[in-house]
């Protein structure tokens, strides 16, 4: 996807075509009076004032109409200064633009740019004339208040594109609508996986039986691939003692990101709060008892739900909530364990994005910001320790990386795995992060080879990240075509004529949900035709089609997801290639 505000060329350009839109709807609504009409990642919008007017989905052909008259004449766009007086004066009826103004230095030159009967206060810069805006489109509208405050009147915001060649436009738009179909919230809602309710809060998933199989079956999968490793698992409280990120020193660097603290009634000296992480917990859990070098490392690993107080307009779908899941853990090691560990972290990670076929992806060594330090707590010494053995470990590895610098944790350097996602994106999925300064807040000990307490490093480790964010980044990939051992339902069984078919029928489902497969039997009293239809709606990677042949021979036929090929089977055949399929991650 293009980033229009990142791109200089495309910047001017679509703040040109803003204006060029503006002047046709000064044309078509001469009452209208405009705010501001910047260039955002996706394009361009203008903030307008239309009065009692409305602009409605029909409205947008009639303003695209008029561009493009407006861009056929080509006039020249021409750049001018007045002073703040002489604005003043021209603008005196525009309260939008007043407002604009009046908050200016009075020293200043102000700059016009003019294009045929239109003028309008900018910074610039634009394209020479207005036929170079000639493709563009108008993508949506909505309503937005003045200034962003609620307290305002509700302008009617418009946002467009525009690109070079008719072919560029035409390839951006189609991107748009491959968007629009790959859309996480869209997914989750048509295939009945999880919901938002305002009633149960903003930012707050419920997840439906669909998406929850889904859910169960990744935190199994992982989990089981924990456990092989040496992992153990546990479970923390999601409401604690805010004492404890006093402690950590999140409640300094965190807190404004978290939920407000609840007092206890009885007790004034202690308050509560929802948990927006774990190692904390984990922290308290590992110095519980003491530990001697031969017990490390030790890798406690939780599936945990976490409580973030995310603004309202940061909030997208569950990709970013404000309750999540998270695949976390914290290992607690000797200093001459930490390569060896992070390597072992490093392959887990590999051998999961083996399974989801992800081959897109890049490391990010994410570093402190050396100008502005006092963003992060701790020394300058065990930052450049933790910084340098991290760089050692990826080099060692030989593993291609770069190096961005203020992206670290607050308390310690991290490696980021970026994945290139089809819309062209990069996310942050998988995270380790190499952390000397929570073991020294939390006076964490083991016992070393001369007996002598020492302290433990502590690396922390997401492997699918939160799980919801996974989720949502799942959908987006495959647009909602999931694999067959993660899809929430994996085999549906059609009779073709349930009066005749259906005993038979019921016993493959009976032998496959035996067999452990999420198999249902679709014997509604509708056409054939309508029910596989209906099941490669609702993307179910398998359709068992049972008619007369089938139960003469005890066989099935098997359509599969997107395919209008149909294989004919045995039985026993099809359990058999069933296993090995669910087993082996296709």
């Amino acid at each position: 996807m293009i980033n229009f505000k990142d791109n200089e060329e495309l910047n001017t350009l679509n703040h040109s075509c803003a204006h060029m839109m503006a002047h046709a709807i000064k044309h078509l609504y001469p009452q209208a009076k405009f705010w501001v009409g910047p260039v955002v990642e996706e394009g361009f919008y203008y903030d307008i004032d239309l009065g009692d007017v409305t602009i409605t989905d029909e409205d947008l052909p009639k303003i695209e109409k008029e561009m493009k008259k407006i861009a056929k004449d080509g006039k020249k766009i021409v750049r001018h200064e007045i002073s703040k007086a002489e604005a003043l004066e021209q603008f005196k009826d525009d309260p939008y633009k007043m407002d604009l103004i009046e908050r200016m230095p009075d020293d200043l030159n102000i700059s016009m740019y003019t294009q045929g009967d239109y003028t309008d206060l900018c910074r610039g810069p634009h394209v020479d004339n207005e036929k170079l805006c000639r493709y563009f489109k108008l993508t949506k509208h909505s309503g937005a208040y003045w200034k962003g405050d609620k307290n305002n009147k509700v302008l009617q915001r418009i946002y467009g594109v525009c690109l070079p060649t008719q072919e560029e436009l035409d390839a951006h738009l189609a991107d748009l609508e491959d968007a629009k179909a790959r859309d996480h919230r869209k997914l989750g809602k048509d295939l009945s996986m999880f919901m938002f309710s305002d009633t149960i809060g903003a930012g707050l998933p419920m997840y439906l039986p669909n998406g929850f199989t889904v859910r169960r079956a990744l935190s199994d999968y992982i989990m089981d691939k924990e456990l092989a490793q040496g992992y153990v698992h546990v479970k923390t409280p999601s409401v604690v003692n805010s004492k404890l990120y006093k402690i950590s020193g999140h409640w300094d660097h965190y807190k404004d990101d978290m939920f407000p603290a609840m007092q206890d009634r009885r007790d004034p000296d202690n308050a509560y709060v929802l948990r927006p992480m774990n190692c904390p917990e984990h922290m308290i859990m590992f110095k519980s008892k003491l530990h001697s070098y031969r017990d490390l490392p030790v890798r406690i690993a939780e599936i945990a739900d976490d409580f973030r107080f995310e603004a309202s307009g940061a909030l997208t779908g569950i990709e970013r909530a404000r309750a999540f899941t998270q695949n976390d853990s914290h290992i607690f090691c000797t200093p001459e364990q930490i390569k060896d560990e992070i390597k072992s972290v490093t392959k887990l990670i590999l051998d999961v994005y083996k399974d989801f076929g992800f081959d897109k992806y890049s490391f990010r060594l994410s570093l402190r910001d050396p100008k502005n330090t006092e963003k992060y707590f701790g020394n300058d010494d065990l930052w450049a320790i933790s910084e340098s053995e991290l760089r050692e470990v990826l080099k060692e590895m030989d593993v291609p990386f770069y190096e961005a610098e203020g992206e670290a944790a607050f308390y310690g350097p991290k490696i980021d795995v970026q994945v290139r996602s089809a819309l062209g994106h990069d996310v942050t999925l998988s995270t380790i992060q190499l952390d000397y300064q929570l073991p020294e807040r939390f006076e964490l000990e083991y016992v070393g080879k001369e007996g002598v307490k020492e302290r433990p490093v502590v690396i922390h480790r997401a492997i699918l990240g939160s799980l919801d964010r996974f989720i949502a980044f799942l959908l987006e990939e495959t647009k909602g075509i999931l694999p067959l051992w993660l899809a929430p339902k994996q085999v549906v069984v059609v009779p073709v004529a349930p009066e005749a078919h259906n005993e038979y029928a019921k016993g493959i489902v009976n032998n496959l949900k035996a067999m452990g497969v999420r198999a249902s039997l679709d014997d509604r009293n509708e056409k054939l035709g309508y029910r596989i239809r209906e099941a490669q709606m609702n993307k179910i990677p398998m359709q068992i089609v049972i008619g007369d042949g089938e139960v003469e021979s005890n066989g099935v036929t098997v359509r599969r997801y997107g395919s209008r090929e149909q294989v004919q089977m045995s039985a026993e055949e099809f359990y058999k290639s069933l296993r090995e399929e669910i087993a082996s991650k296709k």
